[in-house]
Formats: structure tokens, sequence, C-alpha cells
């Protein structure tokens, strides 16, 4: 963090879902290094808990299920009742589901991942939104998207297709917040190895091969947290105060290569091993 950037969000309440580790607690730390007073908010006590023990400045953890109802209200007012008022809102906290194929996929997975990063992330901008008219206020808020939300792929589907639909989310949620004040924009990482995928982590796709192929990024590596941070804390500050609706994405240029163009590693894989990793022998 640069010598500019400490202090920017100095009188500031931010509330971070998914805050217990990764990208939700490298999030944390940088909203309260910048000034912010921080309610850490997981489905894991305990993480929310150690999150707020490592942080600059005064913050709170708080249990609970963005994907329920009550929980999401719950936070909002533990929020308002140590800290008065909510200024700032990353919705981060998301799961990744299944990486059964199509024709595999149970129904209860797909609906599970909606429920947590679809259900959940409508939950908590509708708190936030909620939250700012009681308060007669404008804000900002960043919700955790992902590349997957701007492309395709013939895995993780339940992840994707909900990744999709948050973004038209922020979309509308920023076309109704913008006259009032409150700015929404989505941060879209995309490789950046965490505990997200920990449960994947000798799954092809999942955690065992991200630095590979996180590799044939122009940038040549995989994302940090931190730097993922870096982009939220920019987004949640007055230095993004024309930036509405935006999804950006902080993929080391994963999104810009042209697959079919040498420079984008056309030619460089074979087709039939990938191809029998997704449908192994069923439709041959």
């Amino acid at each position: 963090m640069n010598a500019q950037a400490k202090g920017r969000l100095e009188g500031k309440v931010a509330v971070v879902t998914g805050a217990g580790g990764g990208l939700g607690r490298a999030s944390a730390e940088r909203l309260s290094a910048e000034g912010a007073s921080v309610v850490a908010v997981d489905i894991d006590a305990e993480a929310a808990a150690t999150t707020t023990k490592a942080l600059a400045g005064p913050a709170i953890s708080v249990q609970a299920d963005v994907s329920d109802e009550a929980s999401v209200d719950s936070y909002i007012a533990a929020a308002v009742e140590a800290f008065g008022r909510v200024d700032l809102h990353h919705l981060n906290a998301g799961i990744f589901g299944s990486f059964a194929p199509l024709v595999d996929l149970p129904l209860e997975d797909f609906e599970r991942v909606m429920a947590v990063n679809v259900r959940g992330q409508f939950l908590g901008l509708r708190a936030a939104f909620r939250r700012y008219r009681e308060q007669r206020s404008g804000g900002a808020i960043v919700v955790t998207g992902s590349i997957a939300g701007l492309t395709g792929s013939a895995d993780l589907l339940p992840y994707q297709t909900s990744k999709h639909a948050v973004h038209g989310l922020v979309r509308g949620a920023a076309a109704y917040g913008a006259p009032l004040g409150i700015r929404v924009n989505a941060v879209a990482p995309g490789i950046v190895p965490t505990n997200l995928f920990a449960d994947a982590a000798t799954t092809t796709g999942g955690k065992n091969d991200m630095e590979h192929r996180a590799s044939t990024t122009p940038l040549r590596r995989a994302g940090t947290p931190a730097e993922i941070a870096g982009v939220v804390a920019f987004l949640l500050s007055e230095d993004a105060g024309y930036v509405i609706g935006q999804i950006v994405s902080a993929d080391g240029g994963a999104t810009i290569v042209n697959t079919v163009r040498p420079a984008g590693g056309a030619g460089r894989w074979d087709p039939t091993a990938a191809d029998a990793a997704i449908y192994g022998d069923d439709w041959r």
C-alpha cells in the first residue's frame, strides 16, 4: 500500500463478508490499514475472530450465514450497534460448488451455490441499501464477481452461472443506487489461490494446477489476495467516485487473451486429454 492510501478511509465503517480467510481476510486487512473500522462477517465464527485480532484498527467479528435473510440483518444490526453506521460493504462471501459435468450435476449442489453466491449477494445488497436509506446517506459497495462470470467453460457450471448472475445484480443495483449517491461495482478476480478451492486441491481446474494455469496469462503468474484487496479498497474509496456499475477484472490479463492465437496458447495443449477429463468415455 502506498503512503497516499493511508487514512483514505478514515472514519468509515466497512462490512466485509467471507472475512474469515482468503480474499475477505485480505480485504479486511487492507480496509483497516486505510483507516476503516471493520465488521468481519463469516459463517465460521472462529475464523472471523482470528481476522479481527490481526487488524490495525477497530473491528468486530460476526458469525452469519449470508444466504439467510435473518442472518444478514443480524450482521447489519451488529455493525450499527458497534459503530453507529455502515458506509462501505465488500460482499465477498461465496463457494465454488461442484466440478461435476452437466449431466451428472446434482440439483442440490447447483441450488446450494446459487443460494450462497446469488441469494447471499442479493440479500447483502438489499440490506446495504436499506441501511443507507435509514441513515439517509450514500455509500459504496463492492461485490466479488469473477472472470468466470465474463466467459464460459464446460466445468464448474454452478459457480460460473452464479457469477454471471452476480454481475447482473451489480449492474442493476448500480443503476438504482447512483442517483441516491450509492456506488456499486464488482471486482472480478482471475486465478488467485485461496482456501476457497482447498476442497478441490487434487482436482484438475481446482487448486492443484492453479499456478500452472495462471502461467498462461500475460502476466505469467497467479494473483494474490492482497492485490485483489487493493482493487476493492480503490473501488470503495472516493478515488473511484465516478466509477459506477463496473466489473473490474483483476486477472493478470487472462480475459484479454485470444486463445486461438499462438500468443494465447493455441495448439499448445492436447484437446483429447482435456476432453477426457470432462467427458470421460461416455460420449465415445
